[in-house]
């Protein structure tokens, strides 16, 4: 039987590439310092890597869905310069004031809801018990938390209400990408140190 997949689902704007609102203008995404590092450790200790973001401006008219597309390229050759490979992107187009009918709903993708999570966990295998959220708000907290992840608040100040509730507390909180991957890596560490305890308790048994 083969091994379940481990992920890293990952917010976009705020978390991944700095927060310019509605931006798909491609000379201004930029990534966050330290993710390209953070990423490629995260990378290397078997985790996929896989964006899950609204992106309410195809609801509203601010740009189409093409165009989000190519932001997400842009965001992809950013990263692959730096030795990162990103899996795959999930995007929820949805809004329910849009003014653009298609995308004119309530869904079960646009975050606090799973749905996204949900979705890439069929397409890809994922073992969601092993996985991690991460992102910037608290409906990234709670997306991940219903979908069963592990979760990190990055506390950068994009979250400006703090609505707190059962499902919106994060397991771990970090200044930015790069020392939210650090955090993961000791949490696995410390998971790798109980391991090898409780076999040699079993031993000794």
């Amino acid at each position: 039987m083969s091994k379940r997949n481990k992920v890293i689902f990952l917010d976009k704007d705020g978390t991944l590439v700095k927060n310019v609102p509605y931006n798909v203008d491609i000379p201004k995404i930029e990534l966050q310092p330290g993710a390209a590092e953070a990423l490629e450790a995260l990378q290397t200790a078997g985790y996929l890597l896989i964006i899950v973001s609204n992106q309410s401006g195809v609801a509203l008219g601010y740009f189409s869905f093409d165009q989000l597309s190519a932001a997400d390229a842009a965001v992809r050759v950013l990263l692959a310069k730096r030795g990162v490979r990103l899996d795959d992107s999930y995007y929820c187009p949805h809004h329910p004031e849009g003014t653009v009918l298609a995308y004119h709903t309530n869904c079960s993708c646009r975050k606090p809801e799973p749905g996204m999570l949900l979705k890439a966990a069929g397409d890809y295998d994922i073992d969601l018990e092993a996985s991690w959220m991460i992102g910037d708000i608290l409906d990234d907290v709670e997306a991940g938390n219903r979908a069963g992840c592990k979760t990190l608040l990055i506390e950068n100040g994009n979250e400006t209400e703090w609505n707190l509730g059962r499902k919106r507390m994060p397991d771990l909180v970090a200044k930015d990408i790069l020392e939210a991957s650090r955090l993961i890596a000791s949490v696995n560490q410390s998971n790798l140190l109980r391991a090898d305890m409780s076999l040699i308790s079993g031993e000794r048994l």
